[in-house]
């Protein structure tokens, strides 16, 4: 697994929303900053207060030129019935098979659980921000929030 640093080219990648809907990194190259997060499971109460905290700060992403988008290995019937309980704007993708998770090489907490990493990526597609903390689910929002800030000030 390859690790990545602030300043690579993220991996691309091509994932389906649990609403079917085809998402590409280059989707985004050119017109928004990517905010991915990595999370390890739907309906945990870590997990579900990081969601929300992205769910809460969803405009203030729009409003910096960033899209998120959540990912787990969870079903996409699980997602579909999480994001709805807790009424998500932003899609979550299934990694079922692990291989997104793989692409960002993002690691194992002790070496069992999945780990919760949070990518910012900008319009080039260089990665700005990484940020890995199991248990501080806000500080990766707020650490998301601050990167977005200054990838589309040097994207300008």
């Amino acid at each position: 697994m390859t690790k990545f640093e602030v300043g690579d080219h993220a991996p691309d990648f091509s994932a389906t929303t649990y609403d079917g809907n085809k998402i590409r990194l280059a989707d985004f190259l050119g017109k928004r900053a990517l905010v991915l997060f990595f999370y390890p499971k739907d309906g945990t109460l870590i997990c579900t207060q990081e969601v929300c905290a992205f769910r809460d700060s969803y405009e203030q992403f729009i409003d910096a030129g960033a899209e998120v988008i959540g990912v787990s290995s969870d079903t996409e019937e699980s997602h579909h019935a999480f994001a709805r309980k807790h009424k998500l704007s932003f899609p979550l993708i299934s990694d079922a098979d692990g291989s997104l998770r793989k692409a960002f090489a993002v690691p194992k907490t002790m070496g069992i659980f999945p780990g919760r990493v949070t990518y910012v990526i900008d319009q080039a597609g260089i990665i700005r921000q990484i940020f890995s903390a199991q248990f501080a689910s806000g500080e990766h929002v707020r650490q998301a929030l601050i990167a977005v800030g200054a990838a589309t000030r040097s994207s300008q």
